[in-house]
């Protein structure tokens, strides 16, 4: 991804996650790591101060890098989950992002969460917890919000002649199979496409996108044999973004839209369905990916994997994919200072 030769100075926050498990050891990690090869930012680290005694601080990076402290609800042991703590995972994902809102802080990033455990802990109050991306759209009071990942494929690879960024874009999230279809509409496909292209050229700096859309059904629906949803509303929520001048094509069928030969000309894929997009989408990102939520007024990113409670707490967390997020979410910064420079 292309970088800026000069950046202002960017601020990130983490939100250490489930204290259980790897979160609270690959954000150390992670930004102590991207402190040393980025002068140019501070990294502020939610969570309780307990959870951050395994690595030493260097003395060079003390006033770049600071915990903040949350304290737990309930006394951790690693590894092991307890529904007593959901509470406090919510409480440094609230200041996070009240702290992006208020702008404290250019850009968070999110460590892995138990979606399990938070619902087993607020199991007595009326909301259900789906995930990270629907908690921050209703913390930023957004109505749509899409999940992006995102991964640099290296030269070489698929016969790549340089290396390219995918880009993978869900329609939905983190919902059962059986309720994708009688989801989807043309309102909400097209408002995907819509907020893929904005955030691109905004937040990424692409002047003119280009994006692939899936169809949902094996063949995208083989003329309606296979299913109307291609005929009904996935070709009309293209049909309407290409009049309004995005550059959008589809819908492909799923099993060959992730064209290797395309890849060169395409700056992101939206997929109908959490599986469909993201199962090729990690296949070939080596660990590396990062979620990004396209939508909202603040910018965010995260890991693309879970807790790993079963490793936590013994050394063999990989915090390549923190690392990652956390560049990302630097460039993005940097991406949206820029553009405002040239405003003013």
């Amino acid at each position: 991804m292309q970088m800026i030769q000069q950046p202002a100075l960017v601020n990130l926050v983490i939100s250490s996650g489930e204290p259980a498990g790897v979160g609270p050891e690959i954000s150390i990690a992670a930004a102590i790591a991207f402190l040393q090869e980025q002068p140019a930012s501070t990294i502020t680290i939610l969570g309780d101060y307990s959870l951050f005694t395994a690595i030493d601080i260097p003395q060079k990076l003390s006033n770049r890098l600071q915990i903040e402290s949350v304290a737990l609800s309930s006394p951790v042991v690693v590894g092991q989950l307890n529904p007593a703590n959901a509470q406090y995972v919510l409480n440094i994902l609230d200041e996070a992002v009240q702290a992006c809102l208020g702008g404290r802080f250019d850009a968070m990033v999110t460590a892995p969460i138990q979606k399990s455990v938070i619902n087993q802990g607020i199991a007595s109050s009326d909301s259900v917890f789906t995930g990270h991306t629907e908690y921050l759209a209703k913390l930023c009071h957004q109505e749509h919000v899409v999940m992006m990942l995102c991964a640099t494929l290296p030269t070489g690879f698929l016969d790549l002649q340089t290396s390219r960024d995918l880009r993978v874009a869900l329609v939905t999230t983190h919902l059962p199979l059986k309720e994708v279809a009688n989801t989807l509409s043309q309102k909400h496909i097209l408002e995907t496409i819509q907020i893929v292209d904005q955030d691109l050229r905004k937040k990424f700096g692409i002047a003119k996108p280009v994006i692939r859309v899936s169809g949902v059904n094996p063949h995208a629906g083989e003329s309606g044999y296979l299913g109307r949803e291609e005929i009904e509303m996935i070709a009309p929520a293209i049909q309407v973004a290409k009049d309004l001048g995005i550059q959008v094509s589809g819908p492909y069928p799923g099993d060959t839209m992730f064209d290797a030969k395309a890849l060169g000309g395409i700056d992101a894929f939206i997929a109908m369905y959490h599986d469909q997009g993201l199962a090729p989408f990690k296949f070939v990102s080596f660990g590396g990916g990062v979620n990004v939520t396209l939508g909202l007024p603040i910018i965010r990113t995260s890991v693309d994997h879970g807790t790993a409670i079963d490793i936590a707490g013994k050394g063999l967390a990989d915090s390549g994919s923190m690392l990652e997020a956390l560049r990302l979410a630097y460039q993005l910064a940097v991406n949206v200072k820029n553009a405002k420079n040239l405003k003013t």
